[in-house]
């Protein structure tokens, strides 16, 4: 197997002398375009012309999967493993961080780099993907490249209830499955034998996909079902949340094979990732032991809907959304680096989803609406051709709603508080070539509010104390304290 790391290919053997480490290295610095690169990182590179060594080799400052994971960039997307091309990679859960990271095995790494260069928690090149993709920059940043804005729902009534907003998702891929477009999509269902872990997998049929329905929140490794995209023949559907379609988009520069097998790309706005640590909480709220789970499901039936419990004994609990997830749940139990994450939109995406959480759609809507937004000509006409055969329906909806029902502008205003924060303590930040809005100082503060809570819920013997401190947030603001 060979892979394209920088416009060049990467073997998959092993290097087999410190002669070939540093004919490697020379070899790394020249196809690499070497103005670029040192103009990102120009003391490591000068370190390793010093040492003659290639991308990964040093031990001081490594390029692979290991130093973002150090850095704590690793979001647990899964790219790295489908992309090894020595099967060096696996991913597993942390338990003391509450989510899934890459285990990197020195033995079988060759220190191509491939890893680090796919990896979508270090970089991400707005600038390149949006040129690539889309072949222009977006004129508005916050909401990407995009065709239209509609609010929908799919006509089949028992998919638009149980999904976790109007249905589309789980009715786009019905509807290219059935319609010959693809022979398979990368979707998530929770596993049958261990109900609380998530399982990417690739949809073959109807029932298949319908059993993925519905949000999962909780850490999701669904790019390491890539590499059953790239074994298997056919055409196929990808669902991702930011970061996974970020990992798959890299993924395709690299690789162009996968590029070829990927026919549609459907995005889901997300602000953030909660952590194994947020289900568990909900358990230790609801008095529910976790061998005692039969299933669960975050959101539905109806919408908002809400977190369903299914016992072994038959009993069954359920928690209505709004008393659930903005209850530290959706606050504070995040992986740290959603809280860097500059596309809460799903820019990437062909078509990209979400709640429709406008005013007049939630004052009557009980059943469940969509936000989407084709982004090009390809995700412009399989919508239409949805609604030409009454698969969905859709209107359109402006952009400042949708903004504003997402949180706009607001959005990347607080992640730049959030990464001025980090830098303040000297800590790595992912690489982004575009521009951030600035924030105001009460994002500033609220950024310092949101790592408290933060650091509160990563540790269990903390979660009184996290319920105590939302409780004086509470207290405060409505006495109008910020």
């Amino acid at each position: 197997m060979s892979l394209a790391v920088n416009n060049r290919e990467v073997s998959s053997e092993p290097h087999k002398s410190h002669l070939t480490c540093f004919i490697g290295g020379l070899l790394n610095l020249y196809h690499n375009n070497v103005l670029a690169v040192i103009k990102k990182r120009p003391i490591y590179y000068v370190f390793l012309c010093l040492r003659g060594l290639p991308i990964g080799v040093s031990r001081g400052v490594k390029m692979d999967i290991e130093e973002v994971v150090k850095n704590n960039l690793c979001m647990g997307c899964g790219t790295c493993v489908a992309m090894c091309p020595q099967k060096a990679i696996e991913i597993v859960i942390d338990t003391k961080k509450g989510f899934y990271l890459p285990r990197l095995n020195r033995n079988k790494c060759n220190d191509c780099g491939a890893c680090y260069e796919v990896c979508p928690g270090r970089e991400v090149d707005f600038k390149r993907l949006n040129l690539e993709i889309f072949g222009n920059e977006p004129e508005d940043i916050l909401i990407g490249n995009f065709s239209n804005c509609y609010v929908g729902y799919a006509t089949d009534r028992d998919i638009r209830n149980n999904s976790s907003s109007g249905g589309l998702v789980t009715a786009s891929l019905i509807f290219a499955l059935e319609n010959k477009m693809i022979d398979g999509a990368l979707v998530t269902r929770m596993k049958k034998n261990n109900p609380l872990e998530p399982e990417p997998f690739i949809a073959r049929s109807r029932k298949e996909i319908i059993e993925a329905m519905g949000s999962k929140y909780c850490p999701v490794p669904a790019n390491i079902a890539l590499k059953e995209i790239l074994k298997e023949d056919g055409k196929f559907a990808v669902v991702g949340l930011s970061c996974q379609i970020h990992g798959i988009r890299k993924a395709e520069m690299m690789n162009k094979k996968l590029k070829e097998k990927i026919a549609l790309h459907l995005g889901m706005f997300c602000s953030g990732t909660p952590t194994f640590f947020a289900t568990d909480f909900m358990f230790k709220k609801l008095k529910v032991k976790k061998e005692n789970v039969k299933k669960i499901s975050y959101r539905g039936p109806g919408w908002p809907g809400g977190f369903g419990i299914e016992l072994k004994d038959g009993k069954s609990l359920f928690v209505p959304f709004e008393k659930y997830y903005h209850t530290g749940f959706g606050q504070y139990f995040h992986i740290t680096r959603c809280k860097l994450c500059i596309d809460p939109t799903c820019e990437f995406a062909d078509i990209s989803f979400a709640d429709a959480w406008i005013p007049e759609i939630i004052r009557k809507d009980k059943i469940g609406t969509s936000i989407v937004v084709p982004r090009n000509e390809r995700g412009e006409k399989f919508l239409q051709d949805m609604v030409a055969k009454k698969v969905a329906v859709i209107s359109e909806v402006e952009k400042k709603k949708v903004l504003s029902s997402q949180g706009g502008i607001w959005s990347l205003m607080y992640r730049k508080s959030d990464m001025r924060a980090r830098a303040v303590f000297n800590k790595t930040l992912p690489e982004y070539d575009t521009r951030l809005l600035d924030p105001t100082f009460r994002m500033y503060l609220d950024t310092a509010i949101s790592r408290v809570g933060m650091s509160l819920a990563s540790k269990r013997y903390l979660w009184r104390a996290m319920i105590l401190y939302i409780r004086l947030l509470g207290y405060t603001q409505r006495f109008g304290v910020p």
